[in-house]
């Protein structure tokens, strides 16, 4: 079994809610990242990029 497991923060989820998911499975987080999200949308026959949200996820390491 793996040391480390990636957990993202659902839609529907707060951070807490994962840091206690992640602490149900035995897991510690470890480092936290965060990235953009991106929709594409047309404008005067150009393609843009808008934010949207943010997708964080959580790396966690086994508690031994």
């Amino acid at each position: 079994m793996s040391k480390k497991k990636i957990f993202r923060v659902e839609a529907e989820e707060t951070i807490d809610h994962c840091l206690n998911r992640m602490k149900d499975e035995g897991y510690v987080p470890v480092r936290r990242m965060e990235k953009p999200v991106f929709e594409e949308k047309k404008q005067n026959g150009e393609t843009i990029h808008v934010p949207i949200g943010r997708e964080i996820v959580f790396e966690g390491k086994k508690v031994t």
